[in-house]
């Protein structure tokens, strides 16, 4: 954990602190306006959020859940679970946080890719599907109980609305928090200005080694910023790319126009889900869900028939637009 003052050394006034933390699973990198620069307040709230959320944790609220041991979830899981579901219903269930089997089986969760056949994602078929599973008296009731859950299509997004949670407690005015890409902003930057954040151009690149620019954003006020896009977390084989990003109603990665989709809105979890919802839909379907979902605006990056990048955003975006 690296904290250092960017203005000044004293502790008793307010200052800009740049926080950047890669003990977990995510780096993170944190700019906050404040007497001090809460790096141990912070390291102590992102590590509670993965003890509820991070399948990858063995002893994790949500890995309990999969295991289906009988216990009570807690407020932080509850949330998660009713935005994964209002998000849920609104894309006729495009977005699905019962994907994990899929997710699983084409190599992207727990394991390396393996090469799935019609007969085996048949066989998941039966068990995904997050109206098949609810939540009484704070514990989670499956019809199936090989059903399981994967919150990370809203993780990051969740854990920048945790420490906005935080920052907001202590009535912290000016912050920039990005985790794992995710960004919750506030106020304005050490120059006074409203934040600037990039949106990279999609490339098949999975070291994330090249980071070109296609459009810079300028948040002001209060938002989530999210970014989805299957460039970096692919497989290949065959010759054929397989993004992560999954087709619930089918069982395989979505072949969608959508290179990349970019969505804001009030707190990053909405925003975060929101954004693989559009990349599991395809801009055409995308657009009318925007219409019924007046909280959110989008910026699309997509190839056209000539393999040109091409962008795309709704009308709210405009705002947000930076002119090169």
């Amino acid at each position: 954990m690296l904290a250092s003052c960017v203005l000044c050394s004293c502790h008793d006034r307010m200052q800009y602190y740049e926080v950047v933390g890669t003990d977990l699973h995510t780096p993170y990198h944190i700019k906050l306006e404040y007497t001090e620069p809460l790096d141990s307040v912070i390291k102590e709230e992102l590590h509670r959020c993965y003890h509820t959320i991070n399948p990858f944790d063995s002893l994790s609220v949500i890995s309990m859940v999969n295991r289906n041991e009988d216990m009570h979830t807690d407020s932080l899981f509850r949330a998660v679970f009713a935005k994964a579901v209002e998000v849920g219903n609104k894309t006729d269930g495009m977005f699905d946080v019962t994907c994990a089997p899929f997710i699983n089986l084409w190599g992207f969760g727990f394991k390396k890719m393996n090469d799935p056949t019609p007969q085996a994602i048949d066989s998941i078929r039966s068990f995904v599907g997050f109206h098949k599973v609810k939540i009484e008296n704070d514990r989670v009731v499956k019809e199936d109980p090989r059903t399981l859950l994967n919150f990370s299509a809203l993780g990051d997004g969740t854990m920048c609305d945790v420490v906005a949670n935080l920052f907001e407690k202590k009535g912290i005015k000016n912050y920039m928090i990005e985790i794992g890409g995710e960004i919750m902003a506030k106020g304005v930057n050490p120059k006074g200005d409203c934040w600037h954040v990039g949106i990279v151009k999609p490339t098949y690149d999975s070291l994330g080694v090249h980071q070109e620019l296609q459009q810079v954003v300028r948040l002001c006020g209060k938002k989530g910023l999210a970014t989805s896009g299957n460039y970096r977390n692919y497989h290949e084989k065959n010759g054929v790319k397989y993004g992560h990003t999954i087709n619930p109603k089918t069982g395989y990665p979505a072949q969608q126009d959508i290179l990349s989709a970019t969505i804001i809105a009030d707190n990053c979890m909405t925003a975060d889900a929101y954004a693989t919802a559009f990349m599991a839909m395809g801009r055409e379907k995308a657009k009318l869900l925007k219409e019924k979902t007046p909280g959110i605006e989008y910026f699309i990056i997509y190839a056209d028939k000539k393999g040109k990048f091409c962008t795309e955003y709704s009308k709210g975006f405009t705002q947000y637009l930076v002119e090169k």
